[in-house]
């Protein structure tokens, strides 16, 4: 462990690991196949960070959060460790580059998303990497009953069969325990082996707020817990609604959600971070990778639909360990818009095939062919042509993933990137056109290994840098692309749809059980866990979250809104649920308990007076009696 500590040091400035991320890195630096399931914040990159430079070889990250992905890789370099990522969107010449760096270049690690992982050209070249393990995040997305299962995870056990004596670590921040035990399963664990961190959090407190004039509470939940906050709405558009009424009432707000463009997203994430901004009204695509451990307050807008989600969100709260709240606000109609998304999420299989054949029209994808091939998507164009609403026709897309007959990728977000082709000395014949040269000394001042490799870049930062505009910047790099001085990938955002298979005949198609009924009933206990949740009035909120995922406690938060409300007794219903169980605990064998003994015990819990309080409340209803002044008989049941 001496090594790993002065790694983290060395590297990451800390002198101590936490929590289990040091059992975890034993565990997998012995060549154990390895689960670690951390809640959000929990410090899940330095369990495979560290004992990946710890060994020779090249650590295999796969990860489907490709934002996160580029964000590491970049974070990794700034520290002078050599680090490469292949996902979606990347030209061919892009990837051999990358891995062939992984190859010779002596990188630490290659991030990789699980679509690529069956490539041909990746495993012929997989073959001559030294591996030293396979890190899975977010390894939920590999099980059936996981709430975001992708079924390109299933092609990482292909990739244990190349490379069948190195170990494998899973993480993951959200599973329950049907899911634990799949996740195993589906990577084939040499021996069950799962570490997990307690998802209690004893410094959050879980409210549930019943209000139909949402903005109005949720100004005055900012305007009583100050500091940092984060607003979760489930609209693009509703973002920026709420973030200027925000403004307006004097709360400094951003919006942000997958839409934006890239520079836009860096920007309102880094005034946010540094404190310029105090609210971020935001998608669910904000928060991952996100390090701001002061945040005050999540406030929920809509219900998410499920309890994974909402945990994972409302858990960007308090994570340096003071007082901190996860406020959901329920309205009226809340719960039957939730109970919608079902229906939305599953629609009918007929729809789902119509779905698939007015694609090849769309495509004039014959039948039989297609295979392999990628079409940029635009499911407005597409929805419009064909009459379909878009919510369900994207469910539908997700679901003809799932099931193996394309791949449909989101908006696909790819950053501008470049890489010279020429050698440095050849860029001196440049250098007799002024501007050229500004752009060009402003290029290797910027970014390092542009000659070796694919770099992200930034025109809006390099104009800036030239003194001169965005387009300018962007009409020198094409012209630079045009003779072959470098080449340049411009930023796109599309989605992408890639047929796995040739066209099949309709009724041939198959969405079996697997990829729609079950995956639906999941969402529905998933839906009726959130609605519980939201509705209940009698249940410590931290006691129900944390018995989703498998771990019982045996005493209440004393912290969320329901433990804090006061009970008919007079006292908070976490008190009066404590004296309760005690009661019930000390009179187990013939329901009788000496007063004096139950109060003793009681002092922990609360003051005498309490007690009490509570006592007289369960005379008046009969649940207890007392006898000669000392004897109480309990019928708490």
């Amino acid at each position: 462990m001496n090594r790993y500590r002065d790694i983290l040091k060395q590297y990451w400035g800390y002198d101590s690991f936490r929590g289990i991320q040091e059992e975890i890195i034993q565990s997998i630096g012995n060549g154990r196949d390895t689960l670690g399931l951390m809640p959000t914040g929990g410090g899940k990159s330095i369990t495979f960070q560290v004992p990946a430079l710890a060994q020779g070889g090249v650590c295999l990250v796969i990860t489907p959060l490709i934002a996160l992905m580029k964000d590491q890789v970049s974070h990794l370099r700034a520290k002078g460790i050599k680090a490469a990522a292949i996902y979606a969107g990347m030209t061919r010449e892009e990837i051999v580059v990358a891995l062939e760096n992984c190859i010779f270049g002596n990188y630490k690690f290659l991030y990789i998303s699980p679509e690529r992982l069956s490539s041909e050209l990746f495993q012929i070249k997989l073959r001559r990497m030294k591996v030293s393990f396979i890190t899975v995040d977010e390894s939920h997305c590999i099980s059936q009953w996981g709430y975001d299962f992708r079924p390109s995870y299933l092609h990482i056990s292909d990739i244990r069969k190349l490379l069948p004596d190195i170990p494998i670590l899973a993480l993951t921040a959200t599973a329950t325990p049907e899911v634990v035990k799949d996740i195993q399963q589906k990577l084939e664990f040499r021996e069950e082996n799962f570490l997990k961190m307690s998802f209690e959090r004893k410094n959050l407190g879980y409210v549930v707020r019943h209000t139909e004039d949402k903005m109005a509470e949720m100004l005055h939940i900012l305007q009583r817990i100050q500091g940092s906050a984060i607003v979760y709405v489930r609209s693009r558009n509703r973002t920026r609604e709420v973030a200027e009424w925000l403004v307006g009432e004097g709360i400094s707000a951003e919006f942000y959600h997958a839409g934006i463009p890239h520079v836009d997203k860096d920007d309102r994430q880094r005034k946010w971070q540094q404190g310029v901004s105090r609210v971020m009204v935001a998608t669910n695509a904000f928060g991952m990778g996100i390090d701001k451990s002061n945040v005050r307050v999540v406030i929920h807008l809509d219900i998410p639909d499920s309890p994974e989600a909402y945990f994972q969100e409302a858990g960007r709260a308090g994570r340096d360990g003071l007082q901190a709240y996860a406020v959901l606000l329920v309205g009226r109609r809340d719960v039957q818009t939730l109970r919608q998304r079902i229906p939305e999420t599953f629609p009918d299989k007929k729809f789902i095939c119509e779905i698939y054949e007015h694609l090849s029209y769309y495509y004039q994808v014959a039948m039989g062919s297609g295979e392999g091939v990628t079409h940029e998507f635009d499911i407005n164009k597409f929805c419009r042509n064909f009459k379909h609403f878009p919510v369900q026709t994207e469910s539908a897309l997700r679901i003809l993933t799932q099931a193996g007959y394309i791949e449909y990728v989101d908006e696909q977000e790819n950053d501008s990137r470049l890489m010279f082709v020429v050698h440095r000395d050849e860029l001196y014949s440049l250098r007799d056109d002024p501007s050229m040269d500004v752009l060009l000394r402003a290029l290797m001042r910027s970014y390092t290994g542009l000659f070796t490799d694919y770099v992200y870049i930034d025109e809006h930062r390099l104009a800036r840098e030239t003194g001169t505009t965005f387009r300018e910047v962007y009409d020198a790099l094409k012209s630079l692309n045009f003779r072959g001085v470098i080449h340049y990938i411009p930023y796109k955002k599309t989605p992408l749809i890639r047929y796995v298979r040739q066209r099949e005949e309709i009724g041939r198609l198959v969405i079996s059980a697997d990829v729609y009924d079950k995956r639906k009933e999941a969402l529905e206990k998933r839906v009726g866990a959130m609605v519980e949740y939201a509705t209940s009035a009698d249940k410590c909120r931290s006691r129900m979250l944390l018995a989703y995922f498998g771990e019982h406690i045996r005493c209440d938060c004393q912290m969320c809104d329901v433990c804090c409300a006061a009970h008919a007794s007079g006292v908070k219903n976490s008190v009066y649920n404590h004296l309760c169980a005690l009661l019930d605990s000390l009179s187990q064998e013939d329901g009788e308990v000496s007063l004096t003994l139950f109060c003793k015990k009681a002092e922990t819990i609360c003051s005498r007076t309490q007690v009490m309080e509570v006592l007289r409340f369960l005379q008046a209803n009969e649940r207890v009696r007392l006898v000669d002044g000392e004897i109480l008989h309990c019928q708490l049941n």
